[in-house]
């Protein structure tokens, strides 16, 4: 009779595999690899090797407090000669002596997570059992069969592996971009987001449920758009606020980077976050998503309509100077970020594969809970609005018709004429490159085209706004060069005479702060002219100039100033509005890198930026952080206040542990200027061996 066989020492080559399933940043404590993908450990014996048709070898993975077969969340199977198309399998590699090297692989749909791995050794009618440990099951991109396959390995690269993007922000006349940092590979946020779905609602209902549908993105996706806001008290990641009153937290324009909020959260016993708006909430969706293996992108919307009623239509109410009247419930949002993940819908007809839009940010409740999506892109440009998830409350996001009443002195009500402004300039960050990419086209056809008309059809939506004929009166507002914070600049109201004879009209601007959920302050600017000639085919420029000491006070850390301009002809009594949302340009942040960048070697940023305003900058604090480059976040306190036109400076080092390109990231804020940032590549040469 053989001798026992006896299990001295293993390994999980956590390194190796990492390498090959691409997740070595995150293989540091344990092993982390991605579904349909072998992964090799090796096992060795004390007092004789293995042998074949003697001993027989076994593996048990489980996931989950109550793992099943039928649920998918245990598996037991032996090791064979070949691999195992639909389970999981154990492949013998190689044998050298003592040592035995085994490739084990997970089915393409198998559930992720936290796995534990135990091996069953039997000679005859011994054997053995030994806990080898655990390692995490992630999603697959790389893999045809995984259903959130990607085939094209540049995005694989922008969607799953890297660590730095740009969010857009501004208006949708003048697009900025913020630079973020997801760091989904960084130390401990694996964990925190496989903690985020162990205490989601649907885990602590149901445990075996919840872990049997982890094979599912499309799950996974609604679970994590519900558990990043905080509004079902679900022990969520981020509480929402938007009124500009952020002294109890840290206000949603400072954060630079997912990380330090997923820590905070959990290191705080997953107390909500203080706190985000839309970017935030996205870009932690994000952050997850990838880290979960699921190829994510943040998208932005300008002109984001918030249709409560569902009637597709946003009443806007003016008085006759342009002041808002009576608030409906609607919103007009100046932009609305949300994540799209990438995945196959087995559970919708076909045709529906591809970009699926997740919106974590708390607007209305789906199922119960605050969460929306996923939802798919393609249902949305189609108008499919009855299948799952949430498709007309997106639908409505980019195509819903705005229609300005003007509410005159007696009362009474008159519709005005405007153009189209909803769903514009949806942008994203291009792959490989730091520039915008505009995915208009991918929600919604052509303004005006025969298929617009058949998709609004089928949604029942009719268009209801007067839109601009092209004969008749016109009215644009336009801006002058340098709406620079701390200075005085000129808008323009264009007046148009498309006619042959000449009109009288009265015409008023009216100029105020504004957040980008489209609440308005106080006013900073007006102008009223009772008697406008209009020369028949003519155009008419006037100005108004915006003075810094009015919008100083009130601006809002939106930087957002909004322009209504309302054109009243007296012959018809019709009246025209155009809206144009300035944004306050902040001053630059500069970052000099000094020396060469070198994996494991020092290496110094000087960052420095000018003060553009008439007053000081007191308790001014610049952040800093770079996934590979920081490790974790520099903070630098400024002793002195900064005076008008004086430069704050100040260098940090560091030593960067991941060659490649990186993106160093530098927040500033101050009691004046709040959430200014700024980014620098830095391309890190690797170590020379």
């Amino acid at each position: 009779m053989a001798e026992d066989l006896v299990l001295e020492t293993w390994d999980l080559q956590s390194e190796r595999n990492g390498r090959e399933h691409r997740t070595a940043e995150m293989c540091g404590q344990q092993l982390v690899v991605r579904r349909g993908q072998p992964f090799t450990i090796t096992l060795c014996f004390s007092g004789r090797a293995y042998e074949d048709g003697v001993d027989k070898l076994a593996f048990n993975v489980e996931t989950g407090p109550c793992p099943i077969e039928e649920s998918g969340t245990r598996s037991h199977f032996a090791m064979t000669d070949f691999p195992e198309e639909s389970g999981w399998s154990a492949v013998m590699q190689q044998q050298d002596e003592d040592s035995l090297s085994v490739s084990l692989c997970s089915p393409t749909n198998a559930r992720v997570g936290r796995y534990s791995l135990t091996l069953e050794a039997s000679t005859g009618y011994q054997g053995s059992s030994y806990l080898l440990g655990n390692f995490v099951l992630l999603f697959n991109p790389w893999h045809p069969e995984d259903t959130v396959f990607l085939r094209d390995e540049d995005e694989r690269r922008e969607y799953v592996l890297s660590q730095q993007g740009l969010i857009y922000q501004g208006t949708r006349d003048y697009i900025t971009s913020t630079p973020w940092n997801f760091g989904q590979f960084e130390d401990e946020v694996l964990s925190i987001c496989l903690k985020l779905l162990d205490i989601n609602p649907k885990f602590l209902r149901d445990q075996n449920k919840d872990c049997s549908r982890r094979n599912d993105p499309a799950y996974i996706g609604r679970v994590v758009s519900a558990m990043v806001n905080c509004n079902d008290e679900d022990r969520g990641v981020l509480a929402g606020r938007w009124d500009d009153h952020y002294e109890d937290g840290m206000s949603p324009m400072a954060w630079i980077g997912s990380v330090d909020i997923l820590k905070r959260w959990n290191n705080f016993g997953c107390q909500p976050v203080k706190y985000g708006q839309c970017w935030v909430f996205a870009a932690v969706a994000c952050t997850v998503m990838r880290c979960l293996g699921v190829p994510s992108r943040v998208v932005t919307n300008y002109n984001s309509a918030h249709d409560t009623n569902g009637n597709l239509v946003i009443d806007r109410y003016l008085n006759e100077t342009g002041e808002e009247d009576r608030r409906s419930r609607d919103m007009i949002w100046n932009f609305h970020c949300w994540v799209e993940s990438w995945m196959a819908r087995p559970d919708l007809a076909p045709g529906y594969d591809g970009w699926q839009a997740l919106d974590p940010t708390p607007q209305e409740k789906s199922e119960g809970v605050f969460c929306c999506g996923p939802a798919p892109v393609r249902a949305i440009k189609e108008g499919d609005l009855h299948l799952k998830y949430d498709i007309p409350f997106i639908f409505a996001e980019v195509n819903a018709d705005v229609v300005y009443w003007v509410v005159q002195r007696d009362g009474s009500q008159k519709k005005s004429i405007h153009s189209s402004v909803v769903g514009k300039n949806i942008s994203t960050k291009s792959v490989g490159r730091d520039s915008r990419e505009d995915i208009t086209h991918t929600y919604k056809y052509p303004e005006g085209s025969e298929k617009e008309r058949e998709v609004f059809a089928k949604a029942e939506h009719e268009t209801s706004s007067l839109r601009e004929e092209d004969e008749g009166l016109h009215l644009k507002v336009k801006l002058s060069e340098g709406a620079n914070n701390g200075c005085d600049f000129d808008i323009f109201a264009v007046v148009t005479n498309n006619t042959d004879t000449e009109r009288g009209c009265r015409l008023m601007l009216c100029a105020r702060t504004a957040s980008y959920s489209g609440a308005v302050g106080p006013q900073c600017g007006m102008k009223d002219l009772l008697n406008l000639t209009l020369e028949p085919r003519a155009e008419k420029s006037v100005p108004l100039r915006i003075l810094y000491e009015k919008y100083r006070e009130s601006l809002t850390q939106d930087n957002l100033i909004k322009v209504v301009a309302l054109l009243t002809e007296y012959q018809t009594g019709d009246i025209i509005v155009a809206v144009r949302d300035v944004y306050i340009k902040n001053p630059e942040i500069k970052i000099r890198i000094l020396g060469e960048p070198m994996q494991n070697r020092k290496l110094v940023a000087e960052v420095s930026l000018v003060n553009p305003l008439a007053e000081p900058l007191h308790n001014c604090v610049f952040v800093v952080e770079g996934a590979g480059l920081t490790d974790g976040q520099r903070i630098k306190e400024l002793e002195e206040p900064v005076e008008p036109q004086e430069e704050a400076r100040f260098r940090v080092d560091f030593v960067p542990p991941q060659a490649g390109l990186h993106k160093l990231m530098v927040d500033f804020e101050s009691n004046k200027l709040t959430g200014v940032k700024g980014y620098r590549n830095v391309i890190i040469a690797p170590q020379p061996k």
